[in-house]
């Protein structure tokens, strides 16, 4: 069975939501989109993919830590990691909520990304450097708490991958549809806003 999915570059500063009585910025200055809703949150000072669905049973595949769906993202840390950090995360670390390890994690070199609005504040006498980092569970800003536990704050974090989805060849702001099988398979048949990379004819979601 399939089920339409949209998958969503999230910019920073927008909540994860389509509403918000403060009147913050939030899905809806990026789509309309009837029936679909996130499946799990991303911060407001996070970016990168965000998968909404209109299909209750794939949303909560999607979002529950039961099913361990993979979640990788990329990290810009105060402070030149190392390997030695990096292997501590994946042997695990102490958080307010309990323990907390990744299922992967190495540094790399700088990735190429769009330009964050605003920029991050770099502090010139320390240096910062990128983490890729691979979770199977969600708690409330845990890669930035895991981060700061092996002494390195996260400055910039971008979600890049959700299972078999990517955020790669979207802009800030675009989104795609694409459609999922219940199994969470993707399927590569992408539809991309007008900011976005692919160009091809924009249409409301069902």
């Amino acid at each position: 069975m399939s089920s339409p999915i949209i998958l969503l570059n999230k910019p920073f500063g927008v909540l994860s939501q389509f509403t918000d009585e403060a009147g913050r910025p939030t899905l809806a200055g990026l789509l309309h989109a009837p029936g679909f809703r996130p499946a799990g949150r991303l911060d407001a000072d996070s970016e990168g993919l965000l998968v909404l669905c209109d299909d209750g049973a794939l949303q909560a595949r999607i979002a529950s830590p039961r099913h361990k769906l993979l979640k990788t993202y990329r990290v810009q840390v105060e402070g030149e990691i190392d390997q030695a950090a990096a292997t501590q995360l994946c042997r695990g670390v102490a958080l307010n909520d309990g323990p907390a390890r990744a299922v992967s994690a190495r540094p790399i070199a700088a990735p190429l990304l769009w330009e964050r609005h605003p920029p991050v504040r770099f502090r010139a006498h320390i240096p910062t450097s990128w983490l890729e980092i691979v979770l199977d569970e969600g708690r409330n800003r845990q890669v930035r708490r895991m981060t700061a536990a092996v002494g390195f704050p996260t400055l910039r974090l971008v979600r890049w991958r959700i299972g078999p989805w990517c955020v790669e060849g979207l802009a800030p702001g675009a989104w795609r549809r694409e459609i999922a099988e219940l199994g969470v398979a993707a399927h590569g048949r992408g539809q991309t806003s007008q900011n976005g990379i692919m160009r091809r004819p924009r249409r409301a979601p069902a």
